[in-house]
């Protein structure tokens, strides 16, 4: 049996990287997007995509359809566990904190809540009422659901189509896709969700991330699939983009607004929405971790804790989500409160715990390794 132990250690590093953006303190801006317009976020996903095409479509070969989507169903079942619990710890413990100490972070995060509990209970059980922080989960569990078929009609039909209309989503959705739905289901269903408080990220957009990875998971999890090799004409104008894009980062003088106070222009680097220019950057660096990364990952010594984390990726989230609602909650979101040395223990603290319940839990959450399946052409057909 073989593990990607370099896909588990980059998987942790993304995560290491979100908390450090998510926990408020004075690493949060030098931090974060540090390799250029993309953020952990966009690796997280599309590393994730990547392993559960590899590992659900080696399923679909060797088990048939049906079982693979049985294992869909049960990897959406736990995500939905593990977020219902987070609104639970949300809207009890860290609601009855932030009403007592009355930080201004908690009560903007749970505005909605606050003013309709049962509303807030409800819809977010149901996954339409996402406040900031959890509404990657959500996100997380769409996919999955939607993922067995999308795969089981690749694996009949090829790629093609299903890349061409996830293309056409994603474009869609940078001219007012999510906004004209939610004007749709408001009319006919009278929601009473305010459509911010339907979470950052818009899923249209970012299926195409998803659909992307679980299209190259796939690909390289089948028997006769050549070893890949991408040439100089296609790795320099990655690497170009790619060094343009940190520069642009970080020697801009605007920061994290590439555009500065221009809207529209922001709007083309923009993460909630996956804009044209941030899917560029993220694909050159792409390009250019496929081309160097084993020989980095040669060269450099192997680090077993980002593994770990990346292992039980589900459970070091939620831990990771957690302790930002708990320092939230009590200390509030301002990011130059305490010095550098008190940031730095906070952050050395909450990655500790992190490993600690990635460590109790990895057995239970890590996904099966990499297993040689003989190509099976008819199980993928029932």
């Amino acid at each position: 049996m073989k593990r990607h132990w370099e896909i588990d250690a980059l998987r942790g590093l993304m995560l290491v990287l979100m908390t450090v953006t998510h926990l408020p303190t004075r690493f949060t801006d030098p931090l974060g997007q540090p390799f250029g317009w993309v953020s952990a976020a966009e690796g997280f996903v599309l590393l994730s995509a990547f392993m559960t095409g590899l590992v659900y479509s080696r399923y679909a070969r060797r088990d048939g359809v049906e079982t693979m989507r049985r294992a869909f169903w049960r990897r959406a079942l736990k995500i939905y566990l593990c977020h219902a619990a987070l609104l639970l710890f949300l809207f009890t413990a860290i609601a009855a904190v932030g009403l007592r100490v009355e930080p201004p972070a908690v009560r903007n995060l749970l505005s909605f809540y606050l003013a309709q509990p049962r509303e807030g209970f409800l819809w977010g059980l149901l996954l339409v009422y996402e406040p900031a922080l959890l509404d990657i989960l959500p996100m997380y569990i769409f996919f999955m659901l939607m993922s067995p078929w999308v795969l089981a009609y690749a694996l009949r039909h090829g790629w093609a189509g299903v890349l061409l209309a996830s293309g056409a989503l994603w474009a869609l959705a940078q001219f007012g896709l999510s906004e004209r739905l939610y004007g749709l289901a408001v009319a006919f269903t009278h929601i009473p969700v305010p459509f911010h408080e339907m979470g950052a990220f818009n899923a249209f957009a970012w299926q195409f991330l998803w659909f992307a990875g679980l299209w190259l998971g796939a690909q390289r999890s089948a028997p006769d699939a050549p070893p890949l090799r991408l040439g100089w004409p296609v790795v320099l104008p990655a690497a170009a983009v790619a060094l343009a894009g940190f520069a642009w980062r970080h020697f801009g003088a605007h920061g994290q607004a590439p555009f500065g106070a221009d809207v529209q222009l922001n709007l083309l680097v923009d993460k909630w929405q996956l804009g044209p220019l941030r899917l560029l950057d993220l694909i050159a660096l792409g390009v250019l971790a496929v081309r160097f990364g084993p020989a980095l990952a040669r060269a450099l010594p192997r680090m077993r804790w980002l593994e770990m984390l990346g292992r039980a990726s589900l459970p070091a989230f939620c831990a990771h989500l957690v302790a930002v609602l708990i320092v939230l909650a009590f200390w509030g979101d301002a990011l130059d409160r305490r010095g550098w040395v008190q940031d730095s223990l906070l952050l050395a603290a909450v990655l500790l715990w992190m490993l600690a319940v990635a460590r109790v839990t990895q057995g239970a959450d890590a996904a099966p390794p990499e297993e040689s399946v003989p190509d099976a052409p008819a199980a993928a057909s029932r």
